[in-house]
């Protein structure tokens, strides 16, 4: 069953989170949201809200550069 975003209600189980992780990997294993986004075929604000999730599981770690926050997948990735 989909996840539900905790504030919107929308679902967020559109896309798994190896798509999100694939999607980084892609883009050199650190990407900006926008870029995961295209990657992904998502809207920026769901790709935003899927690596805020993924981020609380210790999947990805994020850090600002600039205007841009990126993403990079962690150890915890294989869990």
């Amino acid at each position: 069953m989909p996840d539900r975003d905790e504030e919107t209600g929308r679902y967020t189980g559109e896309y798994s989170t190896e798509d999100f992780l694939d999607a980084i990997t892609a883009e050199g294993g650190m990407a900006g949201t926008g870029d995961i986004a295209d990657q992904v075929g998502c809207a920026h604000d769901t790709a935003y809200k899927r690596l805020q999730q993924m981020e609380k599981k210790g999947v990805v770690s994020s850090r600002k550069v600039g205007n841009t926050l990126l993403w990079s997948v962690t150890g915890a990735a294989d869990q």
